[in-house]
């Protein structure tokens, strides 16, 4: 059952905003956008379906002086289609623009410029040639993901990353569909795939790839894989089940919220628990116990 907008608890960490967003998946966005401001590179982010803001979120603390950040979802507005409205009924019911909103609000000073409205809208709002960094999680139709994939060509500056998300689940062959296609007839160029998200540049992608291996074989915390397909290098990655999150700073609630309940087999419970039994307990009782735990 999906809680309501009204029920969801302000977020402490950023674990708590409702989404999917895998480690693997935090781990490449902050190698990426941090490869990306060490070379220089500077430029605007998009993320086009934000569902709750969790990945939304991780890519805000990423924008840096002079550039600009847009995110596009229709919220709780029309769908241009009956198909898209079909898709928006039976998995974001519960999205609303106040949730996204206060999710992102939790963690920063100021909301990205938000487009309320489908996908379509993107090549009228965001400049040709000004994006260095976009993440597409938005309808699971081919036609839409079609059309998203081409506004991200329009966007992104030379040498820019496009991220595709859920190319491979069963339940989205629409996306693995338009994913695929851009990469044999439209010239994206795969730098990874990881469990979830196609990983491209319409760029060379080999600067990328290099130095992506060079990551990934020095750690111990995922598997690698790469493989040759339609003339393309592809670099598999998958987590272990000891990877962990990108460090990410707590929200503004974390230091209202009240110190957890002590864990049942804290020191002091356990002490506390001692006394008690010591207190309720017959003597006769008593000493067996501790007879039997110094025996132990």
């Amino acid at each position: 059952m999906t809680a309501s907008p009204a029920t969801i608890r302000p977020p402490h960490r950023l674990d708590d905003v409702p989404g999917w967003f895998p480690v693997l998946d935090q781990v490449l966005f902050e190698w990426l956008l941090d490869r990306q401001e060490s070379d220089g590179t500077t430029g605007d982010l998009l993320e086009v379906g934000v569902y709750m803001g969790k990945s939304a979120i991780f890519l805000g603390r990423h924008l840096e002086a002079g550039e600009h950040y847009t995110v596009c979802d229709l919220f709780e507005g029309d769908a241009p289609d009956d198909a898209n409205r079909a898709e928006s009924a039976y998995s974001y019911s519960s999205l609303t623009r106040r949730t996204f909103e206060e999710n992102y609000l939790a963690f920063h000073e100021e909301l990205p410029r938000v487009l309320q409205g489908p996908s379509s809208v993107v090549p009228g709002e965001v400049k040709p040639d000004s994006c260095r960094f976009v993440h597409i999680d938005a309808s699971h139709l081919y036609e839409h993901v079609h059309d998203d994939i081409a506004a991200a060509r329009e966007a992104l500056l030379p040498g820019g990353v496009v991220v595709l998300d859920d190319f491979r689940s069963e339940h989205t062959p629409g996306v693995s569909i338009a994913a695929w296609e851009a990469v044999l007839n439209r010239g994206l160029k795969p730098i990874c795939l990881s469990t979830q998200k196609l990983y491209g540049t319409w760029d060379d992608p080999e600067p990328i790839q290099e130095a992506l291996l060079a990551m990934a074989r020095g750690r111990r915390d995922c598997h690698l894989s790469v493989q040759q397909a339609a003339g393309h290098r592809i670099i598999r990655l998958k987590s272990k089940k000891d990877m962990r999150p990108p460090p990410f700073p707590p929200s503004r609630h974390a230091s209202t919220s009240p110190l957890p309940p002590p864990s049942p087999h804290s020191p002091d419970r356990t002490k506390r628990l001692r006394r008690l039994a010591v207190d309720l307990l017959p003597p006769l009782v008593t000493r067996a116990l501790r007879n039997a735990r110094r025996a132990r």
